[in-house]
């Protein structure tokens, strides 16, 4: 696994601090929004579909900086639309690493190249780029052609300067096992800092509803792109806990952590999570507390929970199982052995 050490002992020390302190709900990482405009028009996504006006807002580096420290966590995801068109994101990159949070800039990559010199490598920083596949199925997903060699031109020059790379991999229904197995090989081949994947969720706001998982199908499907990693035939190298890489295989039952990826954006505190389109509260705080969570999750019932495998929901609730005596030697080993 790829997850850094400093990092794993930072996020590990912060659990052990918030249940010390009698905490039951508390956030692990920030998904920090600062504007919605993009450069592309994903079928599965749907930023962009806010109103000009929105779409024309940035979070100034206050407000980021403001956000992270309300909330208090020790990662921090920047997605979008694409960060790297905000006119002040090496500002809030920099704030934030001097914070000493771990920084995850995710980027589609076609701005990546030519905006290095903005920025310092950093244990603190990483740049997460979007792939969805090989060349021929990622253009598709993205609805542009090119954009997969101008994505692998900007990993291999972020890391000729030194800095900390991982792609970030969604997999919808119809997904072929084999090419996306040989995707994780070409993949290998970058000298990348680890292969983030997630299953398809449903996005309300998404122009393409017909490619999103089911629960079952999720299992299945990573079951078979999985198995060579888990008969040991191949050593892949994701950025996961994984005791996650267990949940989506179907090997663990976990129920969804809602507060453990908390999005923050131009429009305030989403509640309750960045999938539903359910408003917005203006303090993290108000977030917290007036938020039903026992009417969100798969054991909640609600319909638009039933299915959803997605990470920021899961991924929260196995690090705190990772902290667990008999899960933490597979987790600190899976560290070691990167």
């Amino acid at each position: 696994m790829a997850v850094q050490l400093r990092q794993a002992l930072q996020v590990g020390t912060y659990i052990i601090s918030q249940r010390l302190s009698g905490r039951q709900r508390f956030p692990l990482v920030l998904m920090l929004e600062p504007l919605f405009r993009c450069n592309l028009a994903c079928s599965g996504c749907g930023k962009i579909q806010h109103p000009p006006d929105i779409l024309m807002r940035n979070l100034t580096p206050e407000e980021c900086f403001k956000a992270v420290e309300e909330c208090g966590v020790p990662v921090v995801s920047i997605p979008g639309g694409e960060p790297l068109l905000h006119p002040q994101i090496d500002e809030i990159v920099q704030g934030l690493v001097k914070r000493r949070k771990f920084v995850y800039l995710c980027t589609n990559a076609i701005l990546l190249e030519k905006s290095l010199d903005k920025f310092e490598p950093s244990p603190y920083l990483t740049f997460s780029v979007h792939l969805d596949g090989l060349r021929e199925h990622h253009d598709k997903c993205v609805d542009r052609q090119g954009v997969f060699d101008k994505a692998i031109s900007g990993i291999k020059a972020a890391k000729a300067k030194g800095f900390r790379v991982t792609t970030n991999t969604t997999v919808f229904e119809g997904t072929d096992p084999k090419e996306m197995q040989e995707f994780f090989d070409f993949l290998e081949t970058l000298g990348t800092d680890g292969m983030m994947i997630s299953p398809g969720y449903s996005y309300e706001w998404a122009p393409n509803q017909d490619n999103f998982l089911k629960r079952e199908q999720t299992k299945a499907l990573f079951k078979e792109i999985l198995m060579p990693w888990k008969l040991g035939k191949k050593r892949w190298n994701f950025n996961h806990n994984p005791l996650f890489l267990d949940f989506l295989l179907g090997e663990k039952d976990y129920e969804c952590t809602p507060w453990g990826s908390p999005s923050y954006s131009v429009l305030g505190w989403q509640k309750p999570c960045y999938l539903l389109n359910e408003g917005h509260y203006q303090t993290f705080n108000e977030l917290m507390t007036e938020t039903q969570w026992e009417n969100y999750g798969n054991k909640s019932e609600n319909p638009q929970c039933a299915d959803c495998m997605v990470h920021c929901g899961y991924e929260p609730t196995a690090a705190v199982d990772a902290m667990k005596p008999a899960n933490m030697g597979r987790a600190l080993g899976s560290i070691l052995s990167a």
